[in-house]
């Protein structure tokens, strides 16, 4: 290994740090440098190297992003976001039905005034949700969407079941809740997934 290429395994090793997979990254680029030499049959310069592959820097930048996005990550941020929604909607309707705040009656009326705007960036989320994880794994990523839709809708679908059967009071989402908003959430609740798939293909088509 000539100087030059000896340098560059040495700073790409340096900026990998605690890479979990480093060793196999720099076995990987130095198969990369033996490649070039051997089609070059002479020493490569240290700066033509980092101009044909790439700064040490910029190549473990890349491979920490890599490792970084792991598809439980990903899947348990979504989820984790989602049931932030849930418990932040559900503390709010239990005040507004439990305490006498004034602010929270401002909210409440706000928000009931603009369903169809919380409903559309609803969407919005689960269009992005598909799209990050197309882009991230491609076809690696359809099982991952399933799981992750599910883990997502299933508090929205049992608080959903929990209404219809009384367990919680009607009175509580009062004045949303008539009978063509039960259909309109019922309908929109199935086209969650058909969205997220959407979203899935888009992000897939821009990873390539």
């Amino acid at each position: 290994m000539s100087v030059a290429e000896q340098q560059f395994i040495e700073e790409l090793s340096e900026s990998l740090s605690n890479c979990s997979n480093k060793q196999e990254i720099l076995k990987e680029y130095e198969m990369h440098l033996y490649e070039i030499a051997n089609e070059d049959n002479s020493e490569i310069p240290y700066q033509q190297l980092k101009e044909r592959l790439g700064s040490p820097q910029e190549i473990a930048s890349m491979w920490h992003h890599e490792t970084a996005i792991t598809p439980n990550r990903t899947q348990w941020l979504f989820v984790t976001f989602n049931i932030c929604l849930f418990v932040g909607g559900s503390l709010l309707t239990w005040s507004y039905n439990v305490f006498d705040w004034t602010f929270i009656e401002v909210i409440w009326g706000r928000l009931t005034h603009i369903a169809s705007i919380i409903i559309i960036v609803y969407f919005f989320f689960w269009a992005l949700l598909g799209y990050e994880i197309g882009k991230e794994f491609g076809p690696k990523g359809r099982k991952l969407l399933r799981k992750t839709f599910v883990y997502c809708v299933a508090p929205n679908l049992i608080l959903m079941a929990l209404t219809i059967f009384q367990v919680i009071p009607y009175q509580w989402f009062q004045p949303l809740l008539s009978i063509p908003f039960i259909i309109s959430c019922i309908v929109f609740t199935g086209l969650l997934y058909p969205v997220s798939w959407i979203g899935y293909h888009w992000g897939k088509k821009a990873s390539i």
